[in-house]
């Protein structure tokens, strides 16, 4: 049963990260295309604060469990409206943002990939 579970756990957290990190790439794409827009609220991503908990169980030799990741979601938080000279300022801040963001997201799906690929040989290896 740890198998399953150590797999619920993995792929849990890849799906969650990845959401966040689309989540983030339309909330940077959003502030871009409105960085001139009179009283818009930037949008921004909240995910990694809470995987700290997951990192603190961890970092203490505990056990994450797939109930554990039930509760974790991005979530999309608005700041105040931007004055008219922090607009440009956004701008280049998001642009380095999504490029980050961009990075990051191709990371988790080499991850994903490559987590398929070792379940992939262990089934087959075990069809022999």
């Amino acid at each position: 049963m740890i198998f399953g579970q150590t797999e619920a756990v993995t792929l849990g957290m890849l799906r969650t990260a990845l959401d966040a990190a689309s989540m983030r790439h339309q909330a940077i794409a959003n502030n871009i295309a409105n960085v001139n827009t009179a009283g818009y609220r930037p949008a921004s991503v909240d995910f990694e604060q809470q995987m700290d908990t997951l990192r603190e169980t961890l970092a203490q030799g505990g056990v994450v469990t797939p109930d554990m990741l039930s509760g974790i979601h991005p979530v999309l938080q608005r700041a105040a409206p931007l004055a008219d000279a922090d607009r440009t300022a956004l701008l280049d801040t998001e642009v380095a943002n999504m490029t980050q963001n961009t990075v990051q997201y191709e990371a988790l799906l080499k991850a994903l990939g490559k987590h398929m690929s070792i379940l992939s040989s262990a089934i087959a290896e075990g069809k022999r």
